[in-house]
């Protein structure tokens, strides 16, 4: 089999999971807002936004530094790396446990404080198990990867539909009063929308059942010069997480601070910001399909070197990744007149359907950067991801607050595609430095030019009166990927992979 099937073949296997994950988790927003009323989700929304900056701290670039040395001494550093995640994820969560009260109290949740409590204890979870994952896929059992994360979200689903839309019913008298006392009994109104916390807990610790053989395989394991080493190689990984999850982040924040009020007629900034938030989730196409690829890639180009994963292949993968992913970006951005109807209800939203092209895009140049980023974790030059990280963040700052208020939302797409595509040249211009690699960034061009063209000239399409199906571009995607075909016939190229 070659490399390109069976990444081919790994990626579609993680994306089923990572699709599937993301389906089920947006069917249970309709299961809380039917719940509860917005205020009562309020803590769930702030928290889980916390949540997603406190897991990159749990597992401080960890992940990523088992790919690197496991190739060493797959064993040794298994056994180092998840001793050290699980003693800073005890310590971490040992301090939200004691100081859970005056925190929630803080954020405006008095009382609550157990909820920080189940959250420290989900955090610690994942950063433990995250290990045992990432050895599933270095050893490449995609199954067993793929089965446990399933289960898990089957199981945090379930009990979501069993507090909510079962329990809590029949404890309102939903289902009538007949019922035992003691059936109804067991919701607990105090606890409320902690509930979900609550699923979300029980489904985590799940995985250690699941992950079994893993945990069994480990052992207890400290050596304090290794340590350094590894802290050395994974602290930068994690800032530069921390500055990526910023960078996304920010947009949001700005828009709603440098609008000027009535820029939108008829419209608050919290308008603007809510249609903007929702149009921007329909970029999640780009962000699964570059998730999945991480997940098969990262291991195989991270592991140990033999005779597949050299730097000719990597260039041959990423000339693939970029094909498909533009092939994505025009299809999603060729037919939003049918997406945005089935996942954007109302017709105020629609008015920022134009951020969503632009948003594509900064998300195909990301998975660029990521796919080229394999240099700096290969050279221990992690710190070079930092800065190129914080560059990307200051541009999106700056291009925020520069061009808002004369554009408004339509500055946060241009300013992450403008951020995206620095950090894209300056990891190739530094991977050229340090680790030469010989990619075909003059085809990729080409093709992202090419997408480039299609969309734009789908707009003009779309005035004409012809049927739907060809208004929308959707032609011009055939088109595209039929001249993206044809490239390979006209040079006679076949993707064959080169071994040395």
């Amino acid at each position: 089999m070659s490399i390109l099937k069976k990444l081919a073949g790994e990626t579609l296997s993680y994306g089923f999971s990572t699709i599937l994950g993301r389906s089920l988790n947006f069917l249970l927003v309709f299961v809380h807002t039917w719940a509860f009323l917005p205020a009562e989700l309020g803590i769930n929304v702030k928290l889980y936004g916390y949540m997603a900056i406190a897991n990159i701290v749990y597992t401080y670039g960890m992940e990523t530094a088992y790919f690197r040395f496991a190739k060493e001494a797959p064993q040794k550093y298994y056994n180092l790396i998840l001793s050290a995640i699980i003693v800073t994820s005890g310590l971490f969560t040992l301090i939200l446990f004691l100081f859970s009260d005056p925190l929630m109290a803080q954020l405006g949740y008095a009382g609550k404080g157990v909820f920080l409590k189940w959250l420290a204890l989900i955090l610690a979870i994942d950063a433990i198990t995250a290990i045992p994952f990432a050895r599933l896929r270095l050893e490449q059992k995609i199954k067993k990867f793929v089965l446990a994360k399933i289960i898990s979200i089957l199981i945090n689903v379930s009990l979501n539909l069993i507090f909510l839309v079962g329990l809590k019913p029949l404890h309102d008298g939903v289902w009538g009063v007949s019922w035992p006392h003691f059936l109804r009994d067991l919701y607990d109104p105090s606890i409320g929308a902690g509930y979900i916390f609550m699923a979300n807990l029980i489904a985590n610790a799940s995985l250690f059942y699941w992950l079994g053989t893993e945990f069994r395989a480990y052992r207890w394991e400290w050596d304090w010069k290794e340590f350094k080493s590894l802290w050395i190689y994974s602290y930068p990984i994690m800032f530069m997480s921390l500055a990526a999850m910023f960078n996304v982040m920010f947009d949001r924040l700005l828009l709603e601070e440098y609008l000027p009020e009535g820029f939108y007629p008829g419209q608050t900034s919290q308008d603007a910001l809510g249609i903007y938030g929702n149009c921007y989730k329909l970029s999640v196409f780009m962000s699964l399909a570059i998730q999945a690829f991480k997940y098969s890639a990262e291991p195989f180009f991270l592991g140990k070197k033999n005779n597949a994963n050299n730097k000719e292949n990597l260039a041959l993968v990423t000339h693939w990744f970029v094909i498909v992913c533009t092939l994505l970006w025009v299809g999603v951005s060729s037919n939003l007149f049918w997406i945005q109807q089935l996942f954007l209800k109302k017709a105020i939203y629609w008015e920022g359907i134009g951020v969503v092209p632009i948003l594509l895009l900064a998300n195909l140049f990301l998975g660029i950067y990521y796919t080229q980023s394999v240099w700096f974790k290969q050279t221990n030059k992690t710190y070079m991801g930092t800065i190129i990280t914080l560059v990307g963040l200051a541009v999106t700052i700056l291009g925020n607050i520069y061009w808002i208020p004369t554009f408004g939302y339509m500055a946060c797409a241009w300013a992450f595609l403008l951020s995206s595509v620095i950090m894209t040249l300056m990891c190739y211009v530094g991977g050229q430095i340090f680790d030469p690699t010989p990619y075909r960034w003059k085809e990729a061009l080409i093709y992202i030019g090419m997408g480039a063209l299609a969309i734009y000239s789908g707009n003009y399409l779309g005035q004409i009166p012809i049927p739907m199906f060809f208004t929308q571009n959707a032609g011009l995607l055939v088109i595209l990927a039929f001249l993206l075909g044809k490239e390979f016939q006209w040079k006679g190229w076949k993707p064959q992979i080169k071994n040395r």
